[in-house]
C-alpha cells in the first residue's frame, strides 16, 4: 500500500498553510518540533491555533521568531539542513525544495543558485515552514504527494524590493520550470507564495484531480487573508492506494 497526500489548494498555498493542513490531518506536533530542534536556527517556536474560515474549522500554524529579517544564501540554508539530525527522507525533501527555490530565484535575479540571498523565504519562519512540512509528511508516513492546479491572484505584491507583479516572478518561474498547471483568479491578493509553490512543485509527483484512493484522513491549514465568499484554507486529503 502507498500513502498519498493530495493538496487541494483551491484558495492558494503558503508554507504555513501546507504545514497547518498536515498538522490538522493528524501530523504529530511534538515529533515535528523535535525534528526542527535539530536545525541550528535559534529563536523560533511553532504552535497551532484552531480557527474558523467561512465556517470551516482549520488549523493555523503559528511560527514566532526573534528575528525574521535574516537574509541567508542558499548555500547557508543547505548546510543547516545537511548538518541537522533529520530522517533521510525529510532531509532529502527539504534540500530539494530549497534547491528548487534557489534555481528559480537565481533565474529571476540573474545569478548562480548558490549565491541567491533568500529574503522573504530565508527567514526563520520559512525554514520552519519548509522543514516542518517535510517533517509532518514523514510523521504521517506519506509516500507520494499530489496536488490540484495552483491558483494565483492579480495586481501587485509588496516585498522588500517594492511592488512586484502578482503572481510574483519567482512563483511564475517555479511553475514554468515544473510545467505545473496554474489557475488565475480575479482577486487582488497573493494566493500562492514562493515557499508554498516550491513545496508543491518539488514534492508533488503530479497535478490534477484527486487520484483514486481510499481516504484515511484530511485537514485544513488556515491562511490569514480573507478572500470574498470562500474560505482561505489549504486542504490536504490523505489516502491509500495499492
Amino acid at each position: 500500500m502507498k500513502k498519498i497526500a493530495y493538496f487541494n489548494c483551491f484558495a492558494g498555498v503558503a508554507g504555513d498553510m501546507a504545514l497547518g493542513s498536515l498538522l490538522d490531518a493528524g501530523a504529530d506536533l511534538g515529533e515535528v518540533r523535535a525534528m526542527l530542534k535539530g536545525l541550528d536556527v535559534p529563536g523560533w517556536s511553532l504552535d497551532v491555533e484552531r480557527v474558523s474560515r467561512r465556517g470551516i474549522a482549520a488549523t493555523r500554524a503559528v511560527v514566532d521568531v526573534e528575528d525574521d529579517a535574516v537574509s541567508r544564501t542558499h548555500a547557508v540554508i543547505e548546510e543547516l539542513v545537511e548538518a541537522a539530525p533529520l530522517p533521510e527522507r525529510v532531509r532529502d525533501r527539504a534540500l530539494r525544495v530549497f534547491r528548487t527555490l534557489a534555481e528559480a530565484e537565481g533565474a529571476v535575479h540573474g545569478m548562480p543558485p548558490k549565491d541567491v540571498h533568500f529574503h522573504e523565504v530565508g527567514g526563520h519562519d520559512a525554514i520552519v515552514d519548509v522543514v516542518g512540512t517535510c517533517a509532518a509528511l514523514e510523521t504521517l508516513g506519506v509516500d507520494e504527494v499530489r496536488a490540484a492546479p495552483i491558483p494565483v491572484g492579480r495586481g501587485f505584491i509588496r516585498c522588500r524590493h517594492g511592488l512586484i507583479p502578482n503572481p510574483g516572478p519567482a512563483v511564475v518561474e517555479l511553475l514554468a520550470r515544473a510545467k505545473a498547471p496554474i489557475q488565475g483568479h480575479d482577486i487582488d491578493a497573493e494566493m500562492a507564495t514562493p515557499t508554498g509553490t516550491a513545496l508543491l512543485v518539488t514534492l508533488a509527483d503530479g497535478f490534477g484531480p484527486m487520484p483514486a484512493m481510499t481516504v484515511t484522513g484530511n485537514g485544513f491549514g488556515a491562511g490569514t487573508k480573507i478572500f470574498g465568499d470562500f474560505p482561505n484554507v489549504t486542504q490536504v486529503v490523505l489516502g491509500q492506494t495499492a
